[in-house]
């Protein structure tokens, strides 16, 4: 069975660096899968990318020789039984708040005894290169299990949270991070704030031996964190670089053109 070489670096004590497919592009996924990232989560919580281009999604990435990731719409067990079975190397669960969603979120990704998957599928022994009665016997080893900590509620129970034994890494989504720890008058976080909530996460993860994973705008931003410690991170999307390329363009021609809405993304 194939390795998951995610998995393995993030074990070792190693960054592993991806981007999101945002785009529902099989095509984009295939040039994506060939430009050197270790991994990459196809969204499908706030992407239009529905359950059939995901399967040939990710399809796409491993047979690049990527590690296929998934984030499904949200914390339930059909979600991850459904990206799992269809061949996703791995899962990112969104907005995990208590031990109990974490506990579920990890029994729904493993066989029994370990956990509460249903035996089933097909295309899923094809991504790591395998049959499917080697894959039923290996996959709890090679799936790489990344729970998001996007409330100000997992942060004050982190303990509680990344002690879930089954967790590969904790993966901060910072937009939803800092919308949750907004005041009354509707203001962001102070940026001391912020820093002290991610300087719990960080040390909350390394206390429990997890991965700490961070959305980050840059590669700039993706290396300070590095060397901060953090290990699994994302850079902005397919999307985001596309935009970025194009918006890089234009500057260089020096058409005097207003920003778009669409640079945000």
């Amino acid at each position: 069975m194939r390795p998951n070489t995610v998995k393995r670096a993030l074990k070792a004590g190693q960054p592993s660096v991806g981007t999101w497919l945002s785009l529902g592009s099989i095509t984009a996924a295939r040039f994506m899968a060939r430009a050197g990232l270790g991994w990459l989560t196809v969204d499908i919580e706030h992407s239009l990318v529905d359950w059939e281009t995901a399967t040939h999604m990710f399809a796409s990435i491993a047979e690049a020789g990527c590690v296929a990731l998934a984030r499904v719409p949200a914390n339930r067990h059909d979600h991850i039984k459904r990206v799992l079975d269809n061949g996703a190397m791995g899962v990112v669960v969104p907005m995990v708040n208590s031990r109990q969603e974490a506990e579920e979120a990890v029994s729904a990704c493993l066989y029994p005894p370990r956990g509460t998957r249903s035996v089933g599928g097909s295309v899923h022994a094809l991504n790591f290169d395998t049959t499917a009665p080697d894959y039923f016997q290996h996959a709890d080893d090679e799936l790489l299990v990344v729970l998001q900590c996007e409330h100000i509620q997992a942060v004050e129970d982190a303990d509680k949270i990344f002690s879930v034994p089954g967790i590969d890494a904790i993966f901060v989504g910072p937009n939803d991070l800092a919308a949750s720890m907004r005041g009354k008058d509707g203001k962001g976080p102070s940026a001391e704030a912020t820093l002290q909530a991610n300087k719990h996460i960080l040390e909350t993860c390394k206390k429990y031996k997890v991965a700490a994973g961070y959305h980050c705008a840059n590669a700039e931003e993706a290396k300070m964190r590095i060397a901060e410690g953090w290990q699994f991170l994302a850079i902005a999307s397919e999307l985001k670089m596309m935009l970025n390329g194009a918006s890089a363009i234009v500057q260089g021609l020096g058409t005097d053109r207003p920003k778009s809405e669409l640079a945000k993304y």
